[in-house]
């Protein structure tokens, strides 16, 4: 591994270890981008399990989008994560956006997920 490979690991756990401090048991909304695609999850670590997932690359989600990889499309998945918690019961999260800064379309998820009604 190299150096930005060990940044981007020690950024990563900082930002899990500092949700650990703070979720008082709340599932964590954790989130993946890559270059074509974005992810959503929502698990619930006491139990090691996902709840509700998401991602630009479900077929819906597919045909509807022009690509999986910009805001938009972020927004949308954010929106359909939402959806999905709410009607598994989940209201309450901490939101996790791993090694990623927050703009974009990191961003554009968490306000798709906050106007989908989940509260972080």
């Amino acid at each position: 591994m190299g150096k930005d490979n060990d940044a981007v690991a020690r950024r990563k756990a900082r930002v899990r270890r500092s949700l650990r401090a703070r979720a008082y048991g709340k599932p964590r909304l954790t989130i993946f981008r890559s270059s074509k695609q974005i992810y959503a999850q929502i698990i619930d670590d006491e139990k090691g399990a996902t709840l509700v997932a998401a991602s630009s690359l479900e077929k819906a989600q597919r045909e509807a989008l022009k690509t999986g990889a910009d805001v938009d499309a972020a927004k949308t998945v954010g929106k359909l994560i939402a959806e999905r918690a709410t009607a598994a019961g989940i209201t309450k999260v901490v939101f996790d956006r791993g090694s990623y800064m927050y703009h974009g379309r990191v961003k554009a998820l968490a306000e798709g997920a906050r106007e989908g009604g989940l509260d972080f």
